[in-house]
């Protein structure tokens, strides 16, 4: 039964492979014989592929389903000509930002390249530090959501005030400890295997050691300059990368603890030269075959994988009106310049721009959007206004240093208590309700904010550019001739 079990199981993976491959141009098609040939020189020769693991992380965006799709063929494909193929590891981190929509995506793609009952392939996920089997249908847990709400909130406060906030340096730190921790999981691997670019991983190791600066971790000694170096870097950082942040506070650690063990050498794959074509093309295997939904417009908007390009955009509105004493207006639409730039930066269709002019160019939208994205940062942050413009202020650190300015601006009633603020910030005994407002303004325990009170911003680096050379931080707006007036006055 077992053997006639396995006979249809590999026929119906044959049947896989043939329509995944039908979906693959000639380029793609000789991409893969390289792709092929490169995993089985890594793991030794033919005869050691079947003991071979890689390791691949699916956040969810549209170029991992498709570098999924892509390895998934070269599984199958080794495995219609040989007596085994290499194991495959897919893990997903839950951040705050992994929405309903990716985990269904992820999902689809799953079911359509069969890789569920698959014994070759592992799918999970972590929430909370916990990893479990993947599973679209169970909703993060709301430990899970506290710990992002939380990182997400200690290192936004430690940037400062100088740079143009945006929230994602939580997401570096937390996507290099999961890496670590996934090449450990039961046995480890041998490779990570990804296809992100060059400026991606410059951008991602940049990020990284931004977080792990803004955590307190040790200085990074070797910072690798790409993912060829990425678990020398990690290694250096440890296996707990908040444990200064939270040191004397509770954290839950990774679990199930007995499944971990000593990460044995691993070695990074790079595939990125081999994914070839551009994402025009792509779009019939990412929804014909896998079934995704990708919203193209927020793909060419994000600057990072991790960064909402509507919460960008607002959080830029936000600053702009009540830190820099500009206009919500000029925040906002100064985040599209630079997307629109990007855009056109990398040829793409003139019709995607045209489609961000109509979706966030309307001035008088601007109104409209912002409650939109109020009511989204309060789903996928969990933080009200209050909370956000307190994270823009950044008025705990460096001994509340910039807590009168946060005052003036956005609360000038608690101005008058501000001696008593000081002193719960100290640690010292201070009027209940001044506990209490510091807490709901903040969203985080006043342990939390004690902590930050005592620590200095890390200045400077408080903003990743999605490009080099696009950043207009500091410039006070745009002129009339700007890409965004240009595209407006067509309409």
């Amino acid at each position: 039964m077992s053997t006639t079990h396995d006979q249809a199981m590999n026929y119906v993976y044959q049947q896989v492979l043939q329509r995944l491959l039908s979906f693959f141009s000639r380029a793609e098609r000789t991409a893969l014989q390289l792709l092929i040939q490169r995993l089985v020189v890594a793991a030794g020769g033919m005869e050691r592929i079947g003991t071979y693991k890689v390791l691949m992380m699916h956040p969810g965006t549209r170029d991992s389903c498709y570098t999924l799709a892509f390895l998934r063929a070269a599984q199958l494909s080794i495995a219609g000509r040989a007596p085994a193929t290499f194991q495959l590891r897919v893990a997903t981190l839950r951040l705050g930002g992994t929405t309903p929509t990716i985990m269904e995506n992820i999902h689809k793609s799953y079911g359509a390249l069969f890789v569920y009952d698959d014994p070759r392939v592992d799918v999970l996920m972590v929430d909370n530090r916990e990893v479990l089997p993947f599973s679209h249908l169970t909703p993060m847990s709301d430990a899970g959501r506290d710990l992002n709400r939380t990182n997400l909130l200690m290192l936004g406060h430690l940037r400062g005030t100088d740079g143009v906030f945006e929230a994602c340096d939580e997401c570096y730190l937390a996507t290099g400890e999961f890496c670590t921790q996934m090449a450990r999981w039961e046995g480890g691997v041998d490779a990570l295997i990804s296809a992100e670019t060059v400026r991606q991983q410059k951008q991602f190791l940049a990020g990284l050691t931004r977080g792990a600066q803004k955590a307190g971790l040790p200085a990074i000694t070797h910072p690798a300059c790409s993912f060829d170096g990425l678990f020398s870097t990690l290694d250096q950082l440890g296996g707990d990368y908040y444990r200064e942040l939270y040191a004397g506070h509770e954290t839950v650690e990774w679990r199930p603890r007995e499944r971990f063990e000593a990460r044995r050498g691993t070695d990074y794959i790079d595939i990125q030269d081999l994914v070839t074509g551009n994402m025009e093309e792509r779009w019939p295997l990412l929804t014909d075959f896998l079934g995704l939904q990708p919203d193209e417009i927020d793909a060419h908007l994000r600057e990072n994988e991790y960064a909402n390009p509507l919460l960008s955009a607002h959080l830029r509105g936000l600053q702009a009106g009540f830190v820099k004493g500009l206009t919500y207006e000029n925040g906002f639409r100064e985040y599209i310049q630079r997307a629109l730039l990007r855009m056109r930066r990398r040829r793409l269709p003139e019709r995607l721009c045209d489609q961000v002019l109509e979706l966030y160019g309307d001035r008088q939208a601007i109104a409209e959007i912002r409650t939109q994205a109020a009511a989204e940062a309060q789903q996928t942050l969990g933080l009200n206004e209050a909370q956000q413009l307190c994270l823009l202020f950044a008025p705990f650190v460096d001994a509340g240093a910039g807590l009168e300015n946060f005052l003036r601006r956005c609360h000038p009633g608690m101005l008058v208590a501000m001696p008593e603020l000081h002193k719960a910030m100290q640690g010292n005994a201070a009027p209940e309700q001044v506990m209490q407002w510091m807490i709901d303004v903040s969203g985080l325990p006043v342990s939390l904010i004690c902590k930050l009170y005592g620590m200095r911003s890390v200045a400077g680096i408080g903003h990743e550019a999605g490009d080099p050379g696009l950043s207009t931080e500091g410039a006070g707006g745009f002129e009339d001739g700007d890409a965004l007036s240009e595209l407006s006055a067509r309409h």
